[in-house]
């Protein structure tokens, strides 16, 4: 599929590494950049709606989880030894908790939220992020949101958010030209 707008940003011949791509906001980014020309990879916690979405789009699938460096890191591996080295790596991979208290919402639910929205989105721009710059190319669009700029009950979700935008700053000093 080519987009035919030609006023609109074309990725052709660009690999773009999708996470949390299997539904909601990681698929909308992925269909957008396949519309506009790049070759997808899919990646996604669960692996049957990753290979669902991947086969619409005509896509490489990647399970793995965000909050787990080594599998991050594997998956980085198994795509260089398949060749595909990534351009633009868009993270999308996120949870959100119930608006708990703090004194009610379990620790458990707090660090799975900071493992997958802040630590993953570092972990993948650590790694693939890492790549792009030795090569000297390369985007990376983190997904946060407004919860991170402003004060709501969600005490995990929010601070990891903000933590994101943090990161894109500073990882832009790093990378940037």
């Amino acid at each position: 599929m080519t987009c035919s707008d030609p006023s609109l940003a074309s990725f052709a011949g660009r690999t773009a590494l999708v996470t949390g791509a299997a539904s909601g906001i990681g698929l909308a980014c992925a269909e957008l950049l396949s519309a506009r020309g790049a070759r997808i990879v899919l990646a996604d916690l669960d692996p049957e709606r990753t290979r669902n979405a991947a086969a619409t789009l005509q896509a490489h699938a990647l399970a793995f989880d965000v909050a787990d460096r080594a599998a991050v890191a594997a998956a980085h591996a198994q795509l260089a030894a398949e060749n595909i080295a990534v351009d633009l790596l868009v993270n999308c991979a996120g949870i959100v908790q119930s608006p708990e208290p703090p004194d009610r919402l379990p620790i458990d639910d707090f660090r799975r939220v900071v493992a997958i929205d802040f630590e993953g989105t570092y972990h993948c721009c650590a790694e693939f992020g890492s790549a792009m710059a030795r090569r000297g190319r390369g985007a990376i669009v983190n997904i946060a949101s407004v919860a991170g700029m402003r004060s709501m009950p969600l005490h995990a979700y929010s601070p990891a958010k903000a933590a994101v935008i943090s990161l894109t700053e500073c990882l832009a000093a790093e990378w940037g030209r």
